[in-house]
């Protein structure tokens, strides 16, 4: 592809998010817009997806996840889970759940549970972030913070086509106040924290959690959505240096 045909692509990618943001529509209001978007990548063996979905359940039906999801002025958040991989493939998203309640909360864990794995191949974060964006800017609802949560345990795969690179995809998020936050599995590539926080997290308040081995993905996404979701409002912008 010659450099001019690809800077096409690039511009055609803007044009199809473009109007989404300039739409009248009637908005659910929330707290929190969340996208985690699941690596279902090739370098994710089918036990190490299901300790990934198992981990989201589990993190759901916690008592201080569920109890921080109420904790805003609005009392309730979105949530989507979105699987990923081959930047020339689809993701695979599941509808988009607002919840108020442990209710609410169990019947996403469920549904994350029963979701079956319908893509794999190569590693497509930016796709995947791309993706996340389309979804939150055209779900219909309208909150205060928008976050896509990325988790996997691999870089960028080098395209074969052109796509939307990683670093165009976090552009595209941060310029629309979409907040990209990172969990990275460093069980095979143990420096990929690095990676993560220097080339895929950005947007307010962005950061990074990281599990050392598969084993450790439930813990660590449950510390991840409780800073994710709990409300905390900012009250100052004085920082304690001694802290």
């Amino acid at each position: 592809m010659t450099a001019a045909m690809a800077r096409c692509r690039i511009v055609a990618l803007f044009m199809a998010l473009w109007p989404l943001t300039g739409q009248a529509r009637a908005e659910t209001v929330v707290d929190l817009e969340l996208v985690i978007a699941v690596d279902s990548s090739a370098s994710i063996d089918d036990r190490e997806f299901a300790l990934q979905i198992a981990g989201i359940s589990a993190a759901f039906r916690d008592p201080d996840v569920i109890a921080a999801m109420s904790s805003g002025p609005q009392g309730r958040i979105a949530v989507t889970a979105m699987f990923w991989a081959e930047p020339g493939w689809p993701v695979d998203a599941m509808p988009w759940h607002v919840i108020t309640d442990a209710d609410g909360a169990e019947g996403f864990a469920r549904m994350t549970e029963g979701w079956p794995r319908r893509i794999e191949g190569g590693t497509g974060i930016g796709t995947a972030m791309f993706n996340g964006v389309r979804l939150i800017e055209g779900n219909g609802l309208s909150g205060a913070r928008r976050i896509i949560d990325i988790s996997g345990d691999g870089r960028e795969t080098p395209m074969r086509e052109f796509y939307v690179t990683l670093g165009q995809a976090r552009a595209i998020a941060m310029s629309r106040g979409i907040t990209v936050n990172g969990l990275a599995m460093l069980n095979d590539e143990p420096d990929l924290d690095t990676y993560y926080r220097d080339q895929v997290i950005g947007g307010p308040d962005a950061f990074l959690v990281t599990a050392y081995r598969i084993e450790d993905f439930a813990a660590a996404m449950r510390r991840k959505l409780l800073r994710e979701i709990e409300y905390q409002p900012k009250i100052s912008q004085w920082i304690d240096r001694d802290q």
